[in-house]
């Protein structure tokens, strides 16, 4: 679409979003209502059952942890601890937390609280994706493998109603980073075992009339495939500096709706941005844009246990036959940067390995010595990609660079958030679009995922020495050149073995009415709705 339509489209009349002809950002900037568009619906709003962005931007006005981020610089800040002490040796942290702290029912929250919802996380029944999260502290592996049943040997530890004590495995310096993620989200025990009990998953606990919380907002909606809305938390502890009454997150799949959206008035904020609308508002109505660097890799999954798959001279031909600049340079419009490994470059002064090219001949030789020359014989494989207009792009261009420069014949799979997420899940794909973007700013948010039996790790890839380097080796070096060196060794080991298909490195792309202000920009793309507000054009 090209830009004079766009304008014509802008003074036409606003589609109506409310009652008495208003928009809804009208109308949200006079009650105090910010209006966003959240990608797609969200699987849950379990802290310890979800790994998603979705369900993680709604996580982050519902609940709140020991520890926060400051919106600009990332760094930690109080949360519902308002200060710690950390032993001399590294290993040992004492949180106190805020004595009018409390749940969003009105109940006291306390360090009991933390210790619970902690095991609860740990419960291998549960199947927490993100169970490794809490692989730091002390004995927490070994409880989750079954290498140890008694919880009170996993290092947290209640000394009394408002301080807890956390032992460490080794002195891990981003354990602070760690505190603000999901996984470590406090959980109300007395409703999660009012409906369905401790290991049960999406069970009616999350609903609205039933879900208690301890951040900023609590549950006020919940439509599916419409809305989640939430409204200002009168018993959260700093209720008095939060300056919006309420959010709605819309989870709209479509890009292209979207924007159209944002244009007639009825979200304040897009998750993202079609492509190919970016160059028309970058020339014509850049106020509206923005597009910052982001800590997150686009890449593709391979099941390494589909024939074909199983071989790495495979996996590495099809790697090495990606034009990641073409690509970049075509469908995504030259906001992207390449990526040959998971973790993004300078992520606190990691530079990742990059053990391929684009090589096209050498590709072929590969899978020449794998049995499929000029890719006869090659088994029928599928993409497999969540409903969204730019996943198919790429998804389309990987199968066209693969059958020009391999000749083998791949398909593609569209499947909606809940189901594509179960098929993944459970290995139930031969190649599928992913993206991960970093919990905290560290090498080890994208390194440490690819643990075997890893929650986050969908591939069936296994490796011992990769292992014992993430779990065990890199936590305890004492230096930051010998952590970097450790986590470069690791990563090393990850892509000769490669079970994954980097792409590209994320920056973010979304619309932004200039009503919402205090949404800092920060390479985590981390919101703060404590700290926004609303101000009426």
């Amino acid at each position: 679409m090209r830009w004079n339509l766009l304008i014509g489209l802008f003074l036409l009349p606003l589609l109506c979003a409310c009652s008495g002809g208003e928009s809804r950002v009208v109308s949200g900037n006079r009650e105090g209502i910010l209006h966003m568009g959240n990608g797609t619906e969200p699987q849950e709003l379990d802290p310890h059952a979800v790994t998603g962005v979705p369900e993680h931007n709604i996580l982050l006005a519902l609940f709140e942890g020991l520890v926060g981020k400051d919106p600009v610089t990332l760094a930690p800040v109080p949360g519902v601890a308002e200060r710690w002490e950390i032993s001399e040796d590294g290993r040992t942290y004492t949180f106190h937390l805020r004595h009018d702290a409390k749940w969003s029912n009105g109940d006291a929250l306390t360090a009991e609280d933390f210790r619970w919802s902690w095991w609860r996380g740990l419960q291998p029944t549960l199947g927490n994706e993100y169970a490794y999260m809490l692989y730091p502290i002390k004995n927490a592996e070994n409880y989750v493998t079954g290498k140890l049943d008694d919880f009170s040997q996993v290092g947290v530890k209640v000394l009394d109603d408002y301080t807890l004590e956390v032992q460490l495995n080794e002195p891990t310096t981003y354990f602070l980073q760690l505190l603000d993620h999901q996984s470590y989200f406090p959980v109300p025990r007395k409703i999660l075992e009012q409906f369905g009990g401790v290991s049960a998953r999406f069970s009616k606990w999350t609903r609205p009339g039933n879900m208690v919380s301890n951040g900023p907002f609590r549950l006020k909606e919940w439509k599916l495939y419409d809305r989640v809305a939430v409204e200002k938390n009168p018993h959260y502890w700093d209720a008095a500096n939060v300056k919006l009454n309420g959010i709605v997150f819309y989870p709209t799949e479509n890009t292209s709706t979207e924007e159209r959206m944002f244009r007639s008035g009825q979200l304040h904020m897009t998750s993202s941005i079609p492509l190919d609308k970016i160059p028309a508002y970058r020339a014509n109505h850049p106020d509206a844009l923005r597009m910052n660097p982001y800590l997150g890799s686009y890449y593709f999954e391979v099941n390494i246990t589909r024939p074909g798959l199983d071989d790495v001279r495979v996996r590495r031909a099809l790697a090495m036959t990606v034009d990641r600049d073409t690509l970049i340079n075509t469908v995504l419009q030259g906001v992207n940067f390449p990526a040959y490994a998971i973790t993004p470059p300078g992520t606190s002064g990691y530079q990742p390995p990059q053990l391929f090219k684009f090589d096209p001949e050498g590709a072929r030789k590969l899978l020449a010595e794998a049995g499929y020359p000029d890719g006869k014989g090659f088994p029928k494989i599928e993409i497999l990609y969540n409903t969204n207009e730019g996943h198919r792009k790429i998804a389309v261009a990987l199968q066209q660079m693969w059958k020009q420069y391999l000749n083998i014949d791949v398909g593609m799979v569209n499947q909606e958030w809940k189901v594509y997420l179960d098929n993944r899940d459970t290995h139930n794909y031969d190649i599928a679009r992913a993206g991960w973007i970093g919990d905290y700013v560290d090498p080890n948010t994208f390194v440490g995922m690819w643990i075997t039996g890893g929650g986050n790790n969908h591939t069936g890839w296994s490796n011992a020495q990769f292992d014992d380097l993430v779990l065990r080796r890199i936590p305890a070096m004492q230096t930051e050149e010998e952590t970097l060196a450790g986590f470069h060794e690791a990563e090393t080991i990850l892509m000769e073995s490669m079970p994954i298909i980097p792409v590209y490195t994320y920056s973010t792309k979304y619309l932004l009415d200039p009503a919402v202000k205090g949404l800092s920009a920060n390479i985590m793309d981390f919101y703060s709705f404590k700290n926004v507000w609303l101000e009426p054009r």
